[in-house]
């Protein structure tokens, strides 16, 4: 067995239920969660999608919401005016342009507004059940820190690592996994190194 996998076998045993922490009943509702996420935690995500669900439930209705009372509904959270701006645009994008769906492919979601390559991957791997790996920074973090890549490369070079690391049928899952070790063990401050299993592959001690 590889290094890598080495690794990923551990992370799995650590997390074998890792999952998507933020709540939604659909995949417009989870594109609209994600891209809510960025630089905020899901539990804060959490608390507000329940009002903006009930007010805006489909793509039409966002769609053709004004910005202030989106404001309203998301405005517990960071950055919530380009956010809302953001979560407009979007909807318009997908009634006009995907006759009110969600896409499934990368490139079509990254056309709508505010999904970068991130949001993208969540979006395929969680709601379509297609293999794809998101780097956020717990990922990144992980990922760097355990040697899975090197410290100067950016978002897309690790991605690219990881996938080539893990077998295709892991990306999703592996996602999760990195995501909960980083978000719960591996820590950005005071992480817990005593209790590592992983202390052996570990380039940050």
């Amino acid at each position: 067995m590889s290094r890598e996998l080495e690794i990923l076998s551990i992370i799995e045993n650590l997390y074998p239920e890792a999952h998507c922490e933020l709540n939604f009943s659909n995949v417009f509702e989870l594109l609209c969660a994600v891209m809510l996420s960025a630089q905020t935690t899901d539990i804060s995500v959490n608390k507000v999608t329940p009002s903006l669900f009930k007010k805006y439930p489909d793509p039409y209705s966002l769609s053709q919401a004004n910005i202030d009372d989106v404001i309203i509904c998301i405005k517990s959270i960071g950055l919530y005016h380009n956010k809302a701006a953001n979560l407009i645009n979007m909807a318009k994008s997908l009634c006009e342009n995907f006759n009110g769906e969600v896409p499934d492919s990368r490139d079509e979601l990254m056309s709508l507004a505010g999904v970068g390559r991130k949001t993208a991957n969540v979006v395929l791997a969680v709601g379509f059940k297609k293999s794809a790996i998101a780097v956020d920074t717990h990922v990144e973090r992980v990922a760097k820190r355990l040697g899975l890549a090197k410290q100067k490369d950016n978002v897309l070079e690790v991605e690219e690592k990881l996938m080539k690391a893990f077998p295709k049928e892991k990306w999703a899952n592996a996602h999760h996994q990195l995501l909960f070790f980083g978000r719960y063990t591996c820590k950005s401050q005071r992480p817990l190194c005593d209790n590592c299993p992983l202390r052996e592959y570990c380039l940050y001690l």
